[in-house]
């Protein structure tokens, strides 16, 4: 064991640039001058700013297919394909952070699985979601719940949600450039401060907020929770809540479906599943029954108002 060849190479970790041999930000800083460059030494006249530059040649940067226009692939390698879909959600309210998701997981128009744990614990107080790339977001969270359990160790207390985040952020800004594709949300319970929930993707945006949602169906739930969302919810408005929201998404969108799974993060107890159910037994089972309730009491309010008419 004491060999050479059984020690692990860590460098890929630790500094991807020389170990690629290449540095992707010094390559994006070339480029954005040659574009200046470019713009500089060109008359109002020809005005070619709507073509791209000609030194872009990173995957980072999808073009559309001439195949109906609908999917992108990497402008390196255009069997690589870019096209997939999901649904994930998560929100503070009064008794913690909730997160629930969909489990398809789609290429395009074909439906590669439709049991996809999107949930990925990181630890018992922090949880992260999947949307984007199975294997990017899949491989760096579960990189990020070494990096935790490291600093655990270290420090004798679990990390913040924030620096944990912050993290990942940084690592993933590291492989700008490299076709990384990630949209991800990292949830969890602080030890003094409480509750949090931020947004990190590949391009190594890190942001904070009280509630997001990511996939091709986050417009659908967004409508749900822009409309019912409440910061004082107790858990069980919560979780109805992010069923309904993640249901919405699915009925709607094609490249979202499957099972709801729904995770409660709580000060007490870390996280846990509170919720798992497949999407069509809740649209002809529970909501369809609200349905029908709402609108027998509709028609029973109807026919007392034209009675005392």
């Amino acid at each position: 064991l004491d060999s050479p060849s059984c020690v692990m190479d860590r460098a890929f970790f630790t500094d991807p640039h020389s170990y690629f041999g290449t540095n992707p930000r010094k390559e994006l800083e070339k480029q954005d001058a040659e574009l200046m460059r470019e713009i500089s030494l060109t008359s109002a006249t020809r005005f070619p700013l709507l073509k791209a530059p000609s030194m872009t040649k990173a995957s980072a940067f999808p073009k559309l297919t001439d195949k109906g226009g609908q999917r992108y692939v990497s402008e390196a390698n255009p069997a690589i394909k870019f096209s997939h879909g999901t649904t994930t959600l998560a929100f503070v309210f009064k008794g913690g952070v909730l997160v629930s998701v969909d489990s398809r997981a789609s290429m395009g128009s074909y439906i590669g699985s439709g049991t996809v744990k999107k949930v990925i614990p990181i630890h018992k107080y922090l949880i992260g979601t999947m949307a984007g790339g199975a294997a990017d977001c899949s491989f760096w969270e579960r990189n990020l719940a070494m990096q935790c359990r490291l600093h655990e160790l270290r420090e004798g207390k679990r990390i913040s949600v924030a620096a944990a985040s912050k993290l990942l952020g940084n690592v993933v800004f590291q492989y700008r450039g490299y076709g990384l594709s990630m949209g991800t949300m990292i949830a969890g319970m602080d030890e003094k401060k409480g509750p949090a929930l931020f947004y990190v993707d590949s391009d190594g945006t890190r942001l904070k907020g009280n509630l997001f949602s990511v996939g091709s169906g986050a417009t659908y739930a967004y409508g749900i929770l822009d409309n019912e969302y409440d910061p004082d919810m107790d858990e069980k408005a919560a979780v109805e809540l992010g069923k309904r929201a993640i249901y919405h998404a699915t009925h709607r969108d094609a490249y979202s479906g499957g099972t709801i799974n729904t995770f409660v993060i709580r000060e007490s107890t870390g996280y846990e599943q509170v919720f798992k159910g497949d999407m069509n037994e809740l649209h002809y089972g529970q909501y369809a029954e609200e349905a029908a309730a709402e609108a027998a009491a509709e028609a029973g309010d109807a026919k007392v108002s034209m009675d005392e008419s």
